[in-house]
């Protein structure tokens, strides 16, 4: 990418978990001459080259397409988890609201579309072999995440043909964490008030065994490495992304000094229906069956045309993760900020 190009790069959902690590790296980035990040509530914390915009893709009817003029590229990160219960609101958030982004895009002729798509948005596959790029993006339909994740990579497709010039990259990472997150997913899926001081391998003497409980994980900033060098290079399509190895009850239980329990599926489902229906477990059942079903990805693509590879192993990520859930760990922005609880 000249410098020219490479002059001006917009953000949006700049001030989650993804978009924090995204903004930090592209400030230092000499290529990089300015940021702009939009978020609904635009924070204190200034990154260098940075400006902030305040935009809820849910509601404001905003002319994206003045913002992105003279972008090089767009990196649509926004997506809203809550309400749970509320699956219109959502589907406001990051479906139409995504699709708003990407048309905006094309109005404005922004050269390169990068997409925070998911591993969610995967059909049901393996667990005992990982699947490459290709593989069937159907998702899971009665999960709202995967339902809409799906939904966009539709809408890309559309958008691909209609819009050959511009270079869409599509980001399928694996769950994604860091120490500074703790606060905020543990907000997103424990809810508001499971003190995070809990999270201490002492008092975990057994884990759950969950069959089909096998999934990846990935650093946040890792993730953000992986944006960073889509911006920089000539690529388009789909990358996986995630870090070894892939996590289930026998290594969380090596990590944390636990002994594993077989635990039925349909109790452990049970249970979590039961507690989101009450409203005390903000994640769903719906979502518990998704991540039962995921594959496991092959992240080939992303070494050999992006030069890509993750810095953390699985298990360095999850260990600086329940870390920083003990601390109530955060950073300066409102979604992120930490708490131990409440």
């Amino acid at each position: 990418m000249s410098s020219e190009a490479a002059r001006r790069i917009v953000v949006t959902g700049a001030t989650g978990n993804v978009g924090t690590s995204v903004m930090r790296l592209l400030s230092e980035d000499p290529e990089v001459g300015s940021v702009l990040g939009m978020a609904r509530r635009t924070p204190d914390w200034s990154p260098p080259k940075t400006q902030w915009a305040a935009v809820d893709l849910a509601s404001d009817r905003s002319d994206l397409a003045d913002m992105f003029e003279g972008a090089a590229a767009v990196i649509h990160l926004a997506w809203a988890f809550q309400p749970t219960h509320d699956p219109a609101s959502t589907w406001r958030t990051n479906v139409l609201g995504g699709m708003q982004v990407f048309d905006a895009v094309a109005t404005a002729r922004v050269p390169a579309l990068i997409h925070a798509s998911s591993v969610g948005a995967y059909s049901p596959g393996p667990k005992d072999h990982a699947v490459d790029e290709s593989w069937p993006t159907h998702g899971w339909p009665d999960a709202a995440y995967c339902r809409e994740k799906a939904y966009l990579e539709r809408a890309l497709d559309t958008f691909d043909r209609a819009h050959p010039r511009v270079r869409v990259v599509r980001m399928r990472p694996a769950f994604l964490f860091k120490r500074q997150s703790a606060s905020e997913q543990r907000r997103i899926f424990g809810g508001r008030f499971l003190p995070g001081p809990l999270a201490r391998p002492e008092l975990l003497r057994f884990l759950p065994d969950i069959p089909g409980l096998r999934v990846q994980a990935l650093h946040s900033d890792d993730a953000a490495t992986a944006y960073q060098l889509a911006v920089k290079s000539d690529v388009r399509g789909a990358f996986n992304l995630a870090a070894e190895p892939p996590v289930d009850a026998r290594v969380l239980g090596e990590m944390l000094g636990a002994r594993p329990v077989r635990l039925p599926r349909t109790a452990a489902r049970s249970a979590i229906a039961a507690a989101w229906g009450l409203h005390l477990l903000p994640a769903s059942p719906h979502l518990f069956d998704a991540v039962l079903g995921l594959p496991l990805m092959d992240c080939t693509r992303a070494r050999t045309e992006l030069g890509w590879r993750p810095e953390r192993s699985a298990t360095e990520v999850l260990e600086e993760f329940v870390q920083g859930l003990q601390h109530g760990a955060g950073a300066p922005t409102e979604p992120m900020r930490g708490r131990k609880v409440g």
